[in-house]
């Protein structure tokens, strides 16, 4: 029988094999994109990154990246929430667990794009991203949440019905420490792809500066350099929102323990 040694890395090692992985990768890039010597098809990152200097000289940079990422954000926070206060529903009501489970199949289901051109017959395109980052993080939030809230140590509930603890202190010490897990894990997964299904959206919907639109005329004039460069863009914009968004979750948490 086999046996798998896991080693636990420190901070620093972590850092270090990070920037490592990333300059491997780079370099990997660099090989490529020298070994195919047509920037149209594949730029080298020293172009990439001229390409994306160019662009955060302009005007038109910025107003893209806050009308994108306010609206996706925007989506994000309200499907959070609601995804939350639906698996309370759900767990507090069956037949509200059971009403919407049909409906979240559904969104699960439903390739993105089928939502973005449906969506469009009914909203503006200046709305588009925010109802499709709302629609991809709802299923997830909901289930990860009400398996969290059903996961809770039912001997612990119990406990506090026999020594008359108050519901909000149930929920403050038992509850959301029990749930947290589930919800830090769904959220990382939710995040992603809601950027993803909302730069998607506003490549369909074309609204006017955003991400989605200089991705559409990038790929339409051949700008493969630009092309990268929003792409670096919509990936550091990601992390940062999912950082950002977890930092102040985890301080709130912590303020909870006090």
């Amino acid at each position: 029988m086999k046996h798998f040694i896991t080693v636990k890395l420190s901070k620093d090692n972590q850092r270090k094999y990070t920037v490592a992985s990333f300059i491997v990768w780079i370099l990997i890039w660099e090989i490529s994109a020298k070994k195919i010597g047509e920037p149209i098809f594949l730029p080298s990152p020293i172009l990439v990154f001229n390409s994306l200097l160019e662009l955060s000289t302009t005007k038109e940079f910025y107003q893209s990246i806050i009308f994108s990422f306010c609206n996706i954000s925007f989506g994000c926070i309200i499907g959070i929430l609601f995804g939350i206060l639906l698996a309370i529903l759900a767990h507090k009501n069956v037949i509200i667990e059971y009403m919407f489970r049909p409906l979240m199949i559904i969104i699960k289901s439903i390739p993105v794009v089928s939502f973005i051109i449906l969506i469009l017959l009914w909203v503006s395109s200046n709305s588009l991203s925010v109802l499709i980052s709302f629609l991809m993080v709802v299923p997830i939030i909901y289930t990860n949440v009400l398996i969290g809230i059903k996961s809770t140590n039912v001997k612990l509930i119990e406990m506090t019905k026999v020594f008359n603890v108050s519901k909000l202190h149930v929920i403050k010490y038992i509850y959301i420490f029990e749930v947290y897990p589930f919800f830090k894990s769904a959220v990382s997964v939710a995040l992603g792809l809601s950027f993803k299904s909302g730069i998607a959206a506003e490549l369909i919907g074309l609204p006017k500066n955003s991400i989605g639109e200089n991705l559409y005329n990038a790929k339409i004039y051949l700008e493969t350099a630009n092309l990268f460069a929003w792409s670096i863009v919509i990936i550091l914009l990601c992390i940062m929102f999912e950082k950002v968004f977890l930092i102040i979750i985890n301080k709130l948490i912590k303020g909870l323990k006090r």
